[in-house]
């Protein structure tokens, strides 16, 4: 079987890591597809099934998905995927999502984490970022609170992981959309 290219990319709400992703898999359109871990769950709720319900009850208050839910819908993303590279952005989010992956991703050999990808921005800049594109229930002011609260928490600790497994790229996202875009690309474009 073919193996297929794995990149997370995370960073905090509002840092642009899935603007990013789109555009780099736009650019590459033959080998990249891109996956938001965020735009995933929301279709799921929308979809008002069961799972979809139990989604919307964490998300709409800033809390995480339970981490085999979050797990399970990535990995059946990149099963469904025709192409060689697969962007993931959003995840993981805690320890445990980190941990999960990784025994998930030895059971899968097709598939190789190549990269972790983390688009860094200033709280401030997060925050007017995320309040100023105001995309759903969870885009106010008290979630965001929320959602930065539970993205810093495990943040060191997911780093020093990928560090030491020589995953980690650090990417500053302050600039450019279309400085911080080239950078990640050829960062990708090198390691695969």
């Amino acid at each position: 079987m073919n193996t297929k290219y794995l990149i997370l990319i995370i960073g905090a709400p509002g840092s642009g890591k899935t603007t990013d992703a789109k555009i780099i898999a736009k650019n590459n359109p033959d080998t990249m597809a891109h996956f938001s871990t965020g735009e995933l769950l929301r279709e799921e709720v929308k979809s008002g099934s069961t799972l979809g319900r139990i989604i919307d009850k964490k998300i709409s208050v800033g809390n995480l998905v339970p981490v085999d839910i979050a797990v399970e819908t990535i990995i059946k993303a990149i099963n469904g995927s025709k192409k060689k590279i697969i962007l993931v952005d959003g995840f993981p989010r805690s320890v445990e999502q980190m941990m999960e992956l990784e025994k998930e991703l030895l059971g899968n050999p097709n598939i190789k984490l190549s990269m972790v990808i983390e688009v860094q921005v200033s709280e401030k800049t997060a925050k007017e970022r995320v309040l100023g594109r105001a995309r759903g229930n969870d885009d106010n002011k008290e979630v965001f609170t929320n959602r930065m609260k539970i993205y810093n928490k495990p943040l060191d600790m997911i780093r020093d992981f990928y560090k030491a497994e020589n995953l980690l790229v650090e990417i500053n996202g302050e600039r450019e959309i279309e400085q911080i875009v080239k950078e990640m690309e050829n960062k990708i474009n090198e390691n695969i």
